[in-house]
């Protein structure tokens, strides 16, 4: 069975009462890293994602790094470990799962992390989008969300 973590449990809203969520605060080690020249990802963009998380709610880290959509959720449940860390080998074994070929992605360089899951991620992204599913390391099956799969299907 995965191990998927609960992403920010929620308890359910009557219609009535649905409200947007209290925006929190951006978490002050995302600030400082959004602050940081030399990225491969625009400050304009980490900044957007941040914003976007805070203003939903959503206080952790991994959520205000990302675009936090299906697919970075479901990553996040499955590779995740203590303190928002992910877990490589459960990464690589869920593109494996999957079919993606890492074996040329060797560079372990400073920022190899960033760079193979942001490079990861965009590969898997076009197999789940292209098969519908996706498959986890422990053999689950997973249904894409139809507008999921229409936003990033070729």
């Amino acid at each position: 069975m995965a191990k998927r973590n609960k992403i920010e449990a929620e308890a359910p809203v009557l219609e009535a009462e649905a409200t947007t969520p209290a925006p929190v605060a951006i978490d002050a080690e995302v600030a400082a890293d959004n602050a940081k020249a030399r990225s491969v990802v625009g400050v304009g963009y980490k900044t957007r994602y941040a914003a976007r998380a805070a203003g939903a709610g959503l206080k952790r880290k991994a959520a205000q790094r990302s675009a936090w959509d299906w697919l970075a959720e479901t990553l996040a449940g499955e590779c995740l470990g203590k303190g928002d860390r992910i877990d490589m080998d459960r990464f690589l074994a869920t593109l494996d799962a999957n079919g993606v070929d890492h074996s040329r992605w060797t560079n372990r360089n400073k920022g190899w992390v960033g760079r193979l899951r942001m490079t990861g991620r965009l590969a898997l992204q076009r197999v789940v989008a292209e098969a519908g599913t996706m498959r986890t390391a422990d053999g689950e099956t997973l249904e894409a969300p139809a507008e999921w799969i229409a936003k990033y299907a070729r």
